[in-house]
């Protein structure tokens, strides 16, 4: 009885603050842009006892709670590292069965009621050529289907390195440059910008990582020059609301700090 009392009194503590965070993060400024390193599936599961695609399987369920809990705080658009060029070469039965996740959970994300009633675009970026072809499909199906939407953004970077973004970069305008669209002398930030893959968007304002990992690991490495960068010790699959919450009032407290 002493135990269910204490888990009581402990979830009504949790509740209570997690209530005075949100309205703490309600009341100032929210980043316009969110970008999130979703990090620790894999350790999450082995801590638990669990099979590491069991930890991927949770981390899915957790980016879908976080997807709604940027609609609650108003952040616009939301940006998360999915899978990376690198991940590629990890053991094939756990990219097979990744790559499984992926085809199904695009395919949901298409017919999810919350994406069009909220009228979310859902886009991705990266070496889609890398990925198997039912992959590619299921992308396709959900872009498509989310084309006209404009309220809300969700890019989900899959295949996907900074540093290979960037040559394509580079490629591409000396390209431009070759074939005399584009005068060297004209190139500055924003015409370089315009040939990433987040040309379309704002650059990153808070960049996340979960996991305990200080480092970007090849992720957004233009877009984030100006980012503000938050780090959380928390496995992915364990994130928590208080977590997303503490980050949003860490942002605004740097902004309020340096007046911007």
């Amino acid at each position: 009885m002493a135990k269910e009392i204490a888990r009581a009194i402990s979830s009504k503590a949790y509740k209570t603050y997690e209530k005075r965070l949100l309205a703490e993060v309600m009341d100032g400024q929210k980043p316009q842009h969110l970008a999130i390193i979703m990090d620790g599936n894999r350790r999450f599961a082995r801590e638990f006892g669990l099979n590491p695609l069991e930890g991927h399987e949770m981390g899915k369920d957790k980016l879908e709670e976080v997807m709604n809990w940027c609609l609650e705080t108003g952040v616009k658009i939301l940006t998360v590292y999915a899978f990376s060029t690198e991940n590629i070469n990890r053991d094939s039965e756990e990219v097979d069965t990744l790559m499984d996740m992926f085809e199904i959970n695009f395919r949901k994300l298409a017919d999810d009621e919350r994406i069009h009633k909220n009228k979310i675009r859902v886009q991705t970026m990266g070496q889609n050529e890398l990925l198997p072809e039912n992959v590619r499909e299921a992308i396709a199906y959900a872009e498509e289907r989310t084309r006209g939407y404009d309220n809300y953004f969700y890019n989900i970077a899959i295949a996907y390195g900074s540093r290979e973004e960037i040559i394509q970069a580079i490629q591409h305008v000396a390209q431009d440059v070759k074939e005399g669209k584009l005068e060297p002398g004209s190139i500055d930030e924003k015409i370089f910008s315009s040939y990433l893959y987040t040309s379309d968007f704002p650059d990153p304002d808070l960049v996340l990582r979960t996991s305990g990992e200080v480092r970007i690991s090849n992720f957004l490495l233009w877009q984030m020059a100006y980012s503000e960068l938050y780090f959380t010790d928390v496995y992915w699959p364990g994130f928590r609301k208080i977590d997303f919450l503490r980050a949003m009032r860490s942002y605004q407290q740097r902004q309020r700090r340096f007046g911007k």
